[in-house]
């Protein structure tokens, strides 16, 4: 099956915000990072999300281009190509984009999703994240508003943020930031409904004290109640319905407690990076120490090319790579629930 349609990515979200579940959101940058989060959905039975972030995007375009939009454009194509093979279904999305990455990263990715309607296609990415928490939310939401507009008019789903997720990754980096910046108020959450609901369909991470990177326990305080008491105050105002497609940013090294929690406040999107970089780096870092004598061409020697082969160790990257994605569906729920049909 290709990349979801955007009807199909639509129903998606419904299916996990009636089900209680959400999707798996991995960063991808690469082949190898493809494949594997394919394998982690097929074997889970699960459909997930697929995402490019702008630093992903620039490796993905080589030394020599460092272009963050064409990279992500080949990543998204590739990934268009290689999903047509799978049983389940994949929505591709974008990660963190600032305000003044819009018109060189946003805005290309638009373009080219432009031109495959303009062919009869669906658009090349289901949502994008548009990531204005760097600014007050006055300016967030005006630029928002223009950008769900514009992806609305392409069938496309915009995400955005009110409140700093804590931490650094890939080049964001709030980790400064005083305690209060990283909880979204309810008035926060109210604003954003109002000003966006009426544009189009809108994904929103909101933000309970979630930080990206890794921590040992104990040292991040989440408080998904944040997500509960945003949603009541929106609920009680326009009834069930208006309750909101919410993203759970920073999901590494989570406890499954809370992140079961947040499944119960509409969290339909858990993005997962840190601890799946990980898991793919593990085993290559074992291979060459098992290994090490036959990859080093040691005192003339001519090496091992059966070990030093890259197929070898990405091989294995990407198998470890989707066990650990595979887990984050079942800590999500989504096991069993992809939406489907053949």
């Amino acid at each position: 099956m290709p990349v979801a349609t955007p009807q199909q990515y639509a129903e998606m979200l419904d299916a996990a915000q009636k089900g209680g579940y959400a999707y798996p959101a991995i960063n991808i940058t690469s082949l190898a990072t493809i494949n594997g989060a394919l394998k982690a959905f097929a074997d889970a039975g699960s459909d997930g999300i697929i995402q490019v972030s702008t630093g992903g995007g620039s490796f993905a375009s080589g030394l020599n281009v460092a272009d963050e939009a064409f990279g992500a454009i080949v990543l998204a194509e590739a990934t268009h190509r290689l999903a047509e093979k799978y049983d389940i279904l994949v929505g591709l999305h974008t990660d963190h984009c600032h305000p003044q990455k819009v018109d060189s990263f946003l805005k290309p990715l638009l373009e080219a999703s432009r031109a495959r309607k303009a062919e009869g296609k669906g658009p090349l990415f289901n949502s994008h994240m548009f990531d204005g928490s760097v600014v007050e939310l006055d300016e967030n939401l005006e630029i928002s508003k223009g950008l769900l507009k514009e992806c609305a008019e392409l069938d496309i789903i915009l995400e955005i943020e009110a409140g700093c997720v804590g931490g650094e990754e890939d080049g964001h980096d709030t980790s400064g930031l005083p305690a209060e910046k990283l909880y979204t108020s309810p008035e926060d959450m109210m604003a954003v409904y109002e000003t966006l609901q009426p544009i189009g369909r809108f994904l929103f991470a909101a933000t309970f004290g979630n930080v990206h990177g890794a921590y040992k326990p104990g040292s991040v305080k989440l408080k998904p109640t944040i997500l509960r008491d945003g949603q009541k105050v929106v609920t009680d105002k326009y009834g069930e319905e208006a309750k909101m497609d919410l993203v759970f940013h920073g999901g590494s090294g989570s406890d499954l407690e809370d992140i079961r929690e947040t499944l119960g406040y509409g969290v339909v999107k858990m993005n997962i990076d840190t601890d799946t970089q990980y898991a793919f780096t593990r085993p290559i870092v074992t291979h060459v120490c098992e290994n090490i004598e036959g990859i080093l061409k040691i005192d003339g020697e001519v090496g091992n090319k059966k070990v030093y082969d890259p197929r070898g160790y990405l091989k294995k990257a990407e198998a470890s790579l989707a066990a650990r994605l595979q887990e984050a569906c079942d800590d999500l729920l989504s096991t069993g629930k992809s939406i489907y049909k053949k």
